[in-house]
């Protein structure tokens, strides 16, 4: 399966953006999907995940309350819903094929290449 990110962008403090991931190749419904944010210097971070039937979920506690993650598998997509936006936001975000990836260099999942999010005034 091969995934692409879209809607990143610039937007300022407190406002709000809507990450896509969509899946191209296989069913997207066969996979719990993961978004993963690294900013310059930092390592990565995982921000939400989904399971494969919108079972489950899971946010890291500094997005907890602000981002809500979904998915249609009919449409093949995984949205990351962010509001109330903060600096510290500011990263590429990135969408994978598990809760728990191998790193992308390892080629075990399947990563996307990422979109930029830069939350600034």
């Amino acid at each position: 399966v091969q995934l692409v990110e879209s809607g990143g962008g610039l937007v300022q403090p407190g406002g709000s953006l809507r990450l896509s991931c969509a899946a191209s190749g296989s069913a997207l419904n066969y996979y719990a999907i993961g978004w993963f944010r690294q900013a310059p210097g930092k390592e990565r971070e995982e921000v939400s995940c989904i399971g494969s039937s919108n079972d489950i979920t899971y946010y890291a506690d500094s997005v907890k309350g602000r981002f809500t993650i979904s998915r249609d598998n009919a449409k093949g997509t995984v949205y990351l819903q962010m509001n109330s936006l903060k600096p510290e936001d500011t990263a590429a975000y990135y969408c994978v094929t598990s809760c728990a990836p191998s790193p992308p260099e390892s080629g075990l999942d399947s990563w996307g290449q990422g979109t930029q999010v830069t939350v600034s005034s």
